[in-house]
């Protein structure tokens, strides 16, 4: 959408699916960058977008805060956290704008693990006020992903669960596809975290490691992530194709 004009966009609004990618500002340990859950989302979206004749939406790029226990992204520098109040807002807002411009389909990428919960309030509060007039679809990039890509992408460690792969084999991988330039591999750890099983407040520093990594990205690879990509990709255009 940033990227053509309003004439351009109005003769396509009805037809096109309109994707909106949602990330977030976190940390993501001494390797990765603090854009990876919006550069994950925004890779998914212009993909799914060329395979479906859709519109990308300028991506969201601040997020609901990482909990401790699954990436910890308050305990650090440069993570830009949101109050859960203002994702719904923001989300809603941005909803609103695409239908009364006349957008039939939308379908939100989220690609930050904390956002989901904000993000489906906000659909449902648009979609009470706008019913039938528009059709909107919530979705992730790990949820479509087929089960047998866990084994193809894990060979060599063990899938340690989707709230500690923060910063770790999968994200990696997806990194080093869609954006090479900006993993410092020489800075992955070899590590083994101890995972809590409760939450405290104030948080305790402790409870997250000082890298800001809760499970190793040791094995990661771009082919690994070109496998994660081209397996959830076809699942999201399944879905496209099912809903719209």
């Amino acid at each position: 959408m940033e990227n053509i004009t309003w004439m351009e966009f109005n003769k396509r609004k009805e037809d096109s699916v309109v994707i909106l990618p949602i990330g977030s500002t976190e940390q993501h340990g001494p390797h990765l960058p603090l854009s990876v859950d919006t550069v994950i989302a925004n890779g998914f979206s212009t993909r799914l977008a060329e395979k479906i004749n859709g519109l990308v939406a300028p991506a969201l790029s601040y997020g609901y805060k990482s909990q401790p226990l699954s990436g910890g992204g308050p305990l650090f520098p440069g993570t830009i956290d949101l109050n859960g109040e203002t994702v719904i807002k923001l989300v809603s807002d941005i909803l609103t704008e695409l239908i009364k411009d006349g957008v039939k389909k939308i379908l939100v990428l989220n690609a930050h693990f904390e956002n989901e919960a904000f993000i489906l309030e906000a659909i449902d509060l648009v979609s009470n006020t706008y019913g039938d007039k528009v059709t909107i679809v919530e979705t992730n990039w790990w949820d479509p992903m087929p089960e047998d890509v866990i084994d193809k992408v894990f060979t060599e460690i063990p899938f340690p669960g989707w709230a500690l792969e923060h910063a770790a084999v999968t994200e990696t991988s997806l990194m080093m596809y869609f954006a090479p330039t900006l993993v410092q591999e020489d800075k992955i750890l070899d590590l083994k975290v101890e995972p809590c099983s409760y939450h405290k407040y104030p948080i305790d520093k402790s409870i997250v490691p000082e890298s800001g990594v809760l499970a190793t990205a040791k094995t990661s690879s771009a082919a690994k992530g070109e496998i994660i990509v081209n397996s959830v990709l076809d699942k999201l255009v399944e879905i496209v194709n099912e809903v719209f």
